[in-house]
């Protein structure tokens, strides 16, 4: 089965063929998110038996988490052909429904980053969605008419790290709503060890799991960073890369125990010091510190959440006392 795949244009052509090939192409080979997992193999055993399309999926968490290797399974499991996109890549109505018209019955399509669809192209997708059909204005003037094009039943695959920007009209026509998780460190060190096979590369143990427990829950970082400390050991001349250089690469590259990098630290940090821990605006905080504030609430703050150093309010947001007592900067504002 052929098997379309838009790569963004920031991924390297290294690190595209890794990511390819550390894809799993199956639920059973898919390591972590064990309880979306085990929804989704009874709503495709389900499907596969009625003969029938899968429902539509919407997968929402932060970056790095998988949702786009788990819509590829999905398709996998389902045996049909999948064509992915991007929601910003469709910017007309036609060109949604040019992809909608080139499906086979029971194909997947895949939009990453559905939030970002314009409201017309949006709208196109209800009737799509719900009824497998599609009405297209065509002409123009007095010869402007309507066209209904019918469509084979087919699954949609919605993939954001903003489930809240989706309006209530295309988020209610999703009958499989998942949430993806950070991962375990056990499941990431499962991930890393995988990884390093890929690359012919061996580890440690003890490296492997120091390096799970610094890539913030998430494999993208966790293969990443992998990758840095491989270069370390490489140029050390280590056939095998040590818990001693996995230690020294992770030091050079600012990366804490707690698998805080330069970013985090700075944000905290400046609400600590500049704003008494808060609450701060995140545009604010977004000036403060020459970040793009969207790149701060859906990648950074998360994670900091996660493990409890942030919070948000109605006022806006605020560090906590554990994040003080991490960065060694005992005021806080204890309102």
């Amino acid at each position: 089965m052929t098997k379309e795949r838009i790569i963004s244009q920031d991924a390297d052509e290294e690190d595209t063929q890794f990511e390819l090939s550390l894809r799993p192409q199956t639920l059973k080979a898919y390591i972590g998110q064990e309880k979306v997992k085990r929804e989704l193999t009874v709503y495709i055993e389900a499907a596969l038996k009625r003969d029938e399309a899968l429902d539509h999926v919407l997968l929402y968490g932060p970056p790095g988490l998988g949702k786009t290797t788990m819509a590829f399974v999905i398709a996998n499991e389902m045996h049909v052909h999948l064509k992915s996109t991007s929601g910003p890549a469709i910017e007309k109505a036609g060109d949604l429904v040019a992809l909608l018209a080139e499906l086979e019955p029971g194909d997947v399509l895949f939009i990453d980053e559905i939030h970002r669809l314009s409201k017309p192209v949006e709208e196109i997708l209800y009737s799509a969605m719900e009824d497998f059909y599609v009405d297209i204005i065509v002409g123009e003037g007095q010869t402007t008419h309507a066209v209904h094009v019918p469509l084979p039943p087919f699954t949609l695959i919605g993939a954001t790290t903003r489930a809240g920007r989706l309006s209530a009209p295309l988020r209610d026509r999703f009958g499989i709503v998942s949430h993806m998780q950070f991962y375990t460190t056990a499941d990431l060190e499962k991930i890393i060890m995988r990884s390093s096979q890929v690359l012919s590369t061996k580890i440690d143990d003890q490296a492997a799991k120091e390096l799970a427990c610094r890539s913030r829950g998430t494999p993208r970082v966790a293969n990443r960073l992998l990758k840095r400390v491989r270069d370390f050991a490489e140029v050390k001349g280590e056939k095998r890369i040590s818990l001693e250089t996995t230690r020294y690469a992770l030091t050079q590259l600012q990366v804490d125990d707690q698998g805080l990098d330069p970013t985090d630290r700075k944000l905290l940090k400046t609400m600590i010091v500049n704003y008494h821990g808060g609450p701060v605006g995140l545009k604010t905080l977004a000036a403060n510190i020459g970040e793009d504030a969207e790149t701060l609430e859906e990648v950074y703050e998360p994670y900091l959440m996660q493990q409890g150093f942030l919070t948000r309010t109605p006022r806006g947001r605020m560090a906590t006392k554990k994040a003080g007592s991490w960065l060694g900067l005992p005021f806080m504002n204890d309102d």
